[in-house]
Order: structure tokens, then C-alpha cells, then sequence
């Protein structure tokens, strides 16, 4: 996914551990896991908004762009639903 968030790097420089910075913001530790390992596919403004204030930072400091890599080749259109033809 060409958008990471850099949950872990901000709370290193905090020094949160997970459970504690789940706690502050208000979610629960399994969706700061989901968060912190790139599998959500959305954030709330909300939790954003928590984060940066807990973390003492920016959206910015969260959020980053890296583009995807053209190595990976694309899934056919019968492989992306799961149908055959």
C-alpha cells in the first residue's frame, strides 16, 4: 500500500509502548496493531487527531507516501475476484 504510517517510529521517540498509547488515544490494542502494521485500509479524522495529540506531532510525522514498485506484476482479472473465465 503506497500509504505507511510510521506509528512505531513516533512512539520509539515517545517512548509508548503499545498498550499505553491504545489507551491514551482512546482504541483498542488489536486497531493500533492494525494500524501499526499497514493493514487498515482506513483512519478515522478522529484517531488521527488522537494520535497527534498523544504523540505530540504532526499528520505528517504519521503519514507517508511511498510509491508502488512496478516489480510486483498485476493480477489477471479472472485472479481478482476469484472466478475462473
Amino acid at each position: 500500500m503506497p500509504i505507511v504510517l510510521d506509528i512505531d517510529v513516533m512512539m520509539a521517540k515517545r517512548k509508548l509502548t503499545a498498550g499505553r498509547l491504545a489507551a491514551r488515544v482512546g482504541i483498542s490494542p488489536a486497531n493500533l496493531a492494525v494500524l501499526k502494521n499497514g493493514r487498515a485500509k482506513a483512519v478515522r479524522f478522529t484517531t488521527l487527531e488522537a494520535l497527534c495529540e498523544v504523540l505530540d506531532c504532526q499528520p505528517g510525522d504519521l503519514l507517508r507516501y511511498v510509491p508502488a514498485t512496478d516489480d510486483a506484476p498485476e493480477p489477471e482479472p479472472a485472479e481478482q475476484d476469484g472466478r475462473e473465465g
